[in-house]
């Protein structure tokens, strides 16, 4: 799949313009002539340059490559639904972890994922299993990220 080059631009400012205002409601830094919206703000700024530059550019080639061209993967449905499983998946934690807890959630995901790309089921339980406990352990014992327990809440050690 292939995207004109103004499609990433005009998707680039938007998310550049939503950095800059998200960053005005931070708090102002007593004292100072800068706070904590600075760094946002310039980088913010750069994303919108680069924005406007690949809009420019996309839009002046229209003409040569098209808005949308799609491969040759996206005429297979096979390959279309292992393309949507990845966003299906992020969808899936985010409306569900709350309620299952990381441990069974990223368990689930991971499982349904190894399957999709042909890991035996064997193997594809013991690497979910493997990698869910590596990432929770890094992830709530050494970066100390809150992650959520869920159902598993009274046995969370």
């Amino acid at each position: 799949m292939r995207l004109n080059d103004a499609v990433f631009g005009i998707a680039l400012l938007f998310f550049a313009f939503a950095v800059i205002a998200y960053s005005q409601t931070f708090p102002a830094t007593f004292g100072q002539n800068y706070g904590p919206d600075l760094f946002p703000v310039l980088i913010g700024s750069g994303l919108a340059i680069c924005g406007a530059v690949l809009t420019f550019r996309g839009w002046g080639a229209r003409k040569v490559v098209p808005w949308v061209e799609l491969g040759a993967w996206a005429q297979d449905r096979q390959k279309l639904v292992t393309f949507m499983l990845i966003p299906a998946a992020l969808v899936f934690y985010i409306l569900f972890s709350d309620f299952l807890g990381f441990l069974p959630t990223a368990l689930l995901i991971l499982f349904v994922l190894l399957r999709r790309f042909s890991v035996a089921p064997v193997n594809a339980l013991g690497i979910a299993c493997i990698t869910t406990l590596l990432i929770h352990t890094v992830f709530a014992r050494f970066l100390l990220v809150p992650l959520p327990w869920g159902l598993l809440q009274p046995i969370a050690w």
